[in-house]
């Protein structure tokens, strides 16, 4: 029978104090319904006696249907001298309306000392006369152990004394918390083991990630026999963060062969830590394991050609089983695999052994030696293909464009952009103002093709990047613009490079029209004057 390994997420409290982190009640809340869609055993909502937003979110949580998940509350124990009847934050926890609690107490005799500034007894009865007090009202209590590996390093004696007396009180599982985040593997599985064999509880593991290994030391606690594991989404927490659940989840389930959550909701884990991401409003790493956009991407030739036979070669599981996917990258460091594949995914039929795959690679190698990263604009890179391919069709040519950019005295500048085009045979000219030279162009451009494909209206600008390519030759140097474009329900990157920012831009904006009008040809068929012929390559 396969091993139950109990989660408990803590990206609610924990997890919100990482800089730059912070959760409204409503985002709380549709947390939570994901946690508990995936499969999370204990929610942890806050921390009741800290601050109003916490206890608005344990009154707005009561009315939530949850399938699986407890809601817990965070708080700590007794403050010293006050019994713990009298103790504030401990009838807040009750108030609260939560079945489960975690509290947390000092292990670390340094820190009774010297932070609480107490006697080590008295320590110890508060420990003990929290749990006590919270168990006789009816509370599931995880018992905190904080600073426990420091403490257990410095004094071992007084930490075990101090998760003894919170077994005794009767709390139902003891977390042994790694509060620095200094800890080695070694150390964790060692005196994790110890605590094991001396408790008759459940014990549990709360790592943080000041030496990037939280979840190396989570993995190294349960297989010393924890069984209780705290972490948060996609690692947020304090100083360099907590656990990552999003890591810890796949190795216990997938490789360490522990059950965590159900088989199929391990498709969701990309889809949850996306999810959470976007309403933390953080950028996802893209490198993030298991569920970031470059976890399974392959950039070299050689990568690529082996993926392509066997993906284990490459991959440490197939991507499919944590809901992400495959990706092969297009670089100067390509082979004919990358391109190959590429063209597939795209239902382009390049034969191997042909001159076309070579073709597209020597160009490739070509316009990356001019500053060009195709890996960053896949839509530029299928119009390359496209191309070399003699099936990428002209929409529109260019005759001319002029912009002028006009500065009178304290006047604000003024920038208007003029354009000369030819569509289906026929001579356009117009001119538009913007509020820069490539919002101009780009206004003029639209307007010159709005009366022959007025679907060019659904498109727009979503995000425009320029980079100085050699800085050394100052206001001269080539640059790189790059530029991201969305009709509502798709996003594509394009790219343009050179010594002149307009024409970089340029280059940019015209294959993200021409993408965006590839990939609704049948569309084009219905707009007037549908006439078009094929650019050579």
């Amino acid at each position: 029978m396969v091993e139950r390994v109990y989660l408990y997420d803590t990206t609610l409290r924990d997890g919100t104090q990482g800089e730059g982190i912070s959760l409204s009640v409503e985002d709380k809340l549709k947390i939570v319904h994901k946690l508990d869609e995936m499969g999370i055993d204990y929610i942890e909502g806050g921390w009741p006696g800290s601050n109003p937003k916490d206890m608005e979110f344990f009154e707005q949580v009561k009315h939530v249907r949850l399938n699986h998940a407890k809601i817990t509350a965070f708080g700590s124990t007794r403050r010293a001298g006050i019994p713990a009847r009298e103790d504030a934050n401990l009838q807040k926890i009750l108030h609260s309306g939560v079945q489960a609690v975690a509290i947390f107490g000092k292990t670390w005799d340094f820190h009774v000392t010297e932070a609480l500034q107490t006697t080590l007894d008295e320590n110890l009865s508060m420990i003990s006369e929290s749990v006590q007090f919270l168990k006789e009202n009816g509370l599931e209590v995880i018992f905190d152990a904080e600073h426990f590996f420091d403490g257990y390093k410095h004094n071992p004696d007084y930490a075990l004394q101090a998760i003894q007396a919170a077994e005794a009180a009767g709390a139902d599982c003891i977390t042994l918390c790694d509060t620095n985040g200094g800890s080695l593997p070694q150390e964790i599985e060692a005196i994790v083991q110890e605590v094991v064999r001396r408790l008759s509880v459940p014990v549990g593991i709360h790592c943080h990630n000041d030496g990037e290994l939280a979840v190396a030391n989570t993995l190294a606690a349960v297989r010393a026999g924890a069984r209780h594991i705290q972490g948060t989404i996609n690692g947020y927490g304090e100083r360099c963060g907590n656990a990552n659940l999003i890591s810890v989840i796949p190795n216990l389930q997938l490789k360490m062969g522990y059950q965590c959550i159900p088989e199929e909701h391990m498709k969701r884990l990309t889809s949850l830590a996306k999810y959470v991401h976007e309403v933390a409003n953080q950028v996802p790493p893209s490198n993030q394991p298991f569920v970031g956009k470059s976890a399974f991407a392959h950039k070299g030739g050689i990568h690529v050609s082996a993926v392509l036979k066997h993906p284990e070669t490459y991959e440490h599981i197939p991507p499919e089983l944590v809901g992400n996917k495959r990706r092969v990258l297009v670089s100067e460091l390509s082979g004919q695999s990358n391109v190959l594949y590429k063209a597939k995914e795209w239902n382009y039929d390049l034969n191997k052994d042909g001159s076309r795959s070579r073709e597209i690679i020597a160009k490739i190698k070509e316009k990356e030696h001019q500053g060009y990263h195709y890996e960053a604009a896949e839509a530029s890179f299928e119009l390359l293909v496209k191309q070399a391919l003699g099936e990428l069709k002209d929409y529109f040519t260019l005759d001319h464009f002029k912009v002028f950019v006009e500065k009178t005295g304290s006047e604000t500048f003024t920038t208007e952009a003029v354009i000369k085009l030819h569509v289906n045979d026929q001579v356009v000219h117009t001119a538009a103002e913007g509020n820069g030279p490539v919002n101009a162009l780009d206004h003029a451009l639209r307007k010159a093709l709005e009366e022959f494909f007025p679907m060019i209206k659904n498109m727009y600008l979503s995000d425009y990047k320029v980079r100085v390519l050699d800085e050394a030759n100052a206001t001269a140097s080539k640059v790189r613009v790059l530029i991201e474009s969305s009709d509502g329900k798709e996003k594509w990157s394009t790219i343009g490079v050179s010594t002149n920012i307009i024409e970089a831009s340029w280059y940019a904006l015209i294959d993200s029209v021409r993408y965006y009008f590839m990939k609704h040809e049948d569309e084009l068929k219905n707009c007037p004057s549908y006439q078009l012929h094929t650019i050579k390559s």
